[in-house]
């Protein structure tokens, strides 16, 4: 197809030979001969499809916010006659990535490494890449398109956070996880019967051997759950750099979890994002989920989202700094631990019963934020 400037110096040209003719004067048709086939050479110079072998591949396809991600470009000539520079153009996302491919003789293969935009969380589509074909005096140009679109998963930062103490013990021995196949109630020992003991617990052989009534001591052996909350409304944030730390702070405290082999839950006001049952096979699950994380509409809030999940564990609760936590207490006494991120407040928050307050502008904030409050424990 044309260039800007192949159509300008084409209808230049008929206008220069209509008024050659008009007038009678040759030079000005002469002229407006030459910049026709100049044109119409640029357009044959185009035509031709490039004998080439394209393969494009992402490394790696999964990269934290902000680390670097390539695009490897490998092209074979094929053909026989040598292929002069090309320009090829990748798309990722909405930013168009310049590739330069050397001068490639017959049969041969150049590899050329670029670097992809990763400054932003999400899923990044990368191609098809195209390769563009043009004349020298750039009168005309060709696109072809290679290969397939391929997906660049940008999760949020993160850093170590060791786990938080939900301050009860929920287990008697060490680690323990719910997917024993008996479930999360476990027998932990014989005692004595007292007044109100359910009977159907009793264990009578050994009642019968020592005389005296026993029953099973049952407890409830599972791994307490870290429940993260995110608020996501879209009118919650002035600054969307406000919602990526949010994001950040809340993969942080997520992967530390899962690090530790406990279960981990993450929602936001309009619905559940992740859920483990604990293990560190989960952190790419966690974090793959929370790539694709966006601002959204709707009246749900992060309260209402905390009232539909099971109680238990801790809770922490990641909110822009201008937002209304009194909410929260609400919510205290269904977790043994709560905790409340605020991201960049404007104004000192007001003090929460039983509710640790973090005020951050960055990680490094989260970070000494959470082992002060570890220290406290």
């Amino acid at each position: 197809m044309l260039t800007p400037l192949g159509r300008g110096i084409a209808a230049a040209s008929v206008l220069l030979y209509a008024a050659g003719w008009w007038l009678g004067y040759p030079e000005p048709a002469a002229l407006a001969v030459a910049g026709l086939a100049a044109v119409a050479g640029a357009v044959l110079w185009t035509v031709p499809r490039p004998a080439l072998e394209v393969d494009r591949e992402i490394a790696p396809l999964k990269v934290a916010r902000g680390e670097p991600a390539a695009g490897v470009l490998r092209v074979t000539n094929t053909g026989r006659a040598i292929r002069a520079g090309l320009l090829a153009t990748d798309a990722a996302g909405a930013t168009r990535v310049e590739v330069s491919i050397p001068r490639l003789p017959s049969g041969g293969r150049r590899t050329v490494t670029y670097r992809l935009p990763t400054d932003r969380r999400g899923e990044i589509p990368v191609g098809p890449l195209r390769l563009i074909r043009a004349d020298p005096l750039g009168l005309s140009r060709r696109v072809r398109e290679y290969g397939r679109p391929q997906i660049l998963l940008v999760h949020p930062r993160t850093i170590a956070l060791p786990l938080m103490p939900s301050g009860r013990a929920h287990h008697l021995e060490g680690p323990t996880t719910d997917r024993a196949p008996a479930g999360t109630v476990t027998f932990h020992a014989l005692r004595e019967y007292v007044m109100g003991d359910d009977l159907r617990h009793v264990h009578w052989k050994s009642s019968a051997r020592t005389g005296t009534l026993m029953v099973r001591q049952l407890v409830d052996a599972s791994l307490p759950t870290t429940t993260v909350v995110i608020e996501a409304r879209r009118d919650a944030y002035g600054d969307p750099e406000d919602f990526e730390l949010a994001v950040d702070a809340a993969a942080s405290v997520a992967v530390g979890a899962c690090r530790a082999n406990f279960p981990v839950r993450v929602l936001t006001g309009t619905g559940p994002v992740a859920e483990t049952r604990g293990g560190p096979d989960d952190v790419e699950a966690v974090l793959d989920r929370l790539a694709r994380v966006t601002l959204a509409e709707g009246p749900g809030t992060i309260v209402d989202a905390v009232r539909r999940v099971r109680a238990g564990g801790s809770l922490v609760v990641l909110t822009p700094g201008s937002a209304d936590l009194s909410r929260i207490t609400a919510v205290r006494a269904r977790f043994d631990r709560v905790v409340c991120v605020r991201v960049r407040p404007d104004a000192p928050a007001p003090s929460l019963p039983g509710v640790t307050l973090m005020d951050i502008a960055d990680l490094d904030d989260l970070q000494a934020a959470w082992q002060r409050a570890r220290r406290g424990s």
